[in-house]
Formats: structure tokens, C-alpha cells, sequence
């Protein structure tokens, strides 16, 4: 079994051969929750592509333990890069929906406040809503041992949707009607992908041809309609397929 990832704000000075402390609520978790013990391998990651790898050297407490740094590395840049643009689901499946393409590899995941959408995201709601994805989007980056968690972005508009889409390299809307798979179609071998996913009841007409100005085509993922909150991942784990990125 892969050894489990903490989160620290930097690694910077940090150096194979020298000791790294883990404390506050992640080191809490490893000793009192995880139990880890002197011995045991560990990874530490800024979250943003470097990890140090160490055994614990020490236990202190209920929340504190010394790493002794055995080695770093870097993930290199992912290419292309994936963002989901994902309309608001209902309830805690918006969670479930960042929690599994997290897992799956997408590098960034926008909120969009889509015309059909049920679940608004207002005044103090929406600072709670915006945090809840941004620590499930933390969360499931250390479940599925990555080192470089994807960036959850301030909720868009339809209109700043569009924009994204234009400065995009592949454009892509997910819908039931699209006459093109999403299988099927021509994906840069660098650069950027930008994909739309819609809410319960639909993309709304306008939307859709707000998005076609900005270049982006309608897309169907195969015979059957999924949820909101599962599109994006299946769609994830094909473009990341498709573009070489699992291999």
C-alpha cells in the first residue's frame, strides 16, 4: 500500500537528509486518527506538485510527529490541462462531483450558477459552498495520493464561461443531443481543455449558443444520461484516457 499524503503549507528549504515537523490539524490526523508510528513511510505535499517522502521519526502528543526526509520529487506540469466547468448540483452531490473528479486527475474545477440550476449560491451560502468544494477538493487530493490538487475557482457567470471556453485549445459542452461522441473527437496534444457540464434540467438555449460563439461544440458521452454530479468524471477519466495521460 502507497504511503498516505499530508498536506503542509510549504517545502521550500526542505532537503533529503533533514527533518520535517507535522503539526496542527493534519498532524492531528496522522497520529491520532491514521496512528502512525515511528517507522512508518509518510509523503508531506504543498499541493502544488512536490512531495517529500520520509519515515516518521518521531511521535509527540496527540498532534505532532517529526518527518525524517528520505527524498522529494516534483510531478512535472500536466498536458493538456482539463477544467470541468460544473454547474450546480443539488444538495452535497456538488461534493461528490469535486470529491470524484479530484480522484479521477481533473487539474481545475469551475462553479458555474447555470440558468436551470435549483442550488443558488448567495451572500453567506455561498463562501460556505465555495469552501465546502475547496477542502473536499484538499480531501480527496491526499485520498488518492496526489501531489498536485486541483484549484477550485471562484463561481463564474455564463458569460465569463464563454470567455474560458474561447481562450481554451478544445471547447466542449456535454449534451444529450450532441451528434458527436465525445469519444470521437480531435484533442490537442497540448495546451488546454475547457468542459462544460450542465445542470439537472439542461443547458439552457441561450447558454448553449453563447458557448457555441466562444467555439465550444455540443459533445454526448454515450447512449445514456448521467447526473450532473457523475458527467464530469466519466468525461474526465475518457479525455485523460484519450490524451495519453493514463498511460
Amino acid at each position: 500500500m502507497t504511503a498516505p499524503v499530508f498536506l503542509v503549507e510549504t517545502l521550500t528549504g526542505v532537503r533529503a537528509g533533514g527533518t520535517l515537523v507535522l503539526d496542527g490539524p493534519e498532524g492531528r490526523h496522522a497520529v491520532s486518527v491514521r496512528r502512525l508510528r515511528v517507522g512508518e513511510e509518510i509523503v508531506l505535499t504543498d499541493g502544488s506538485g512536490t512531495g517529500a517522502q520520509g519515515t516518521v521519526a518521531a511521535v509527540e502528543g496527540k498532534d505532532r510527529l517529526t518527518v525524517a526526509v528520505t527524498g522529494l520529487r516534483t510531478e512535472a506540469p500536466p498536458s493538456p490541462t482539463l477544467t470541468v466547468v460544473q454547474a450546480l448540483p443539488k444538495g452535497d452531490r456538488g461534493e461528490l462531483a469535486v470529491e470524484t473528479m479530484t480522484e479521477t486527475g481533473v487539474d481545475a474545477i469551475v462553479p458555474w450558477p447555470a440558468a436551470r440550476c435549483v442550488t443558488r449560491w448567495k451572500g453567506e451560502r455561498a463562501a460556505k459552498s465555495l469552501a465546502k468544494w475547496r477542502a473536499t477538493a484538499r480531501e480527496a487530493g491526499k485520498q488518492s495520493r496526489r501531489l498536485t490538487f486541483p484549484q477550485i475557482a471562484d463561481p463564474l457567470t455564463t458569460e465569463q464561461v464563454a470567455a474560458l471556453l474561447a481562450d481554451a485549445d478544445f471547447a466542449a459542452v456535454l449534451h444529450e443531443e450532441g451528434s458527436t461522441p465525445l469519444a470521437t473527437a480531435e484533442l490537442p496534444a497540448a495546451g488546454s481543455i475547457v468542459l462544460v457540464v450542465g445542470p439537472e434540467g439542461g443547458i439552457a438555449p441561450e447558454e448553449l449558443a453563447l458557448f457555441a460563439e466562444a467555439g465550444a461544440k455540443p459533445y454526448r458521452l454515450g447512449a445514456s444520461v448521467l447526473r450532473t454530479s457523475t458527467a464530469g468524471t466519466a468525461a474526465t477519466a475518457l479525455l485523460l484516457g484519450r490524451t495519453g495521460r493514463w498511460s
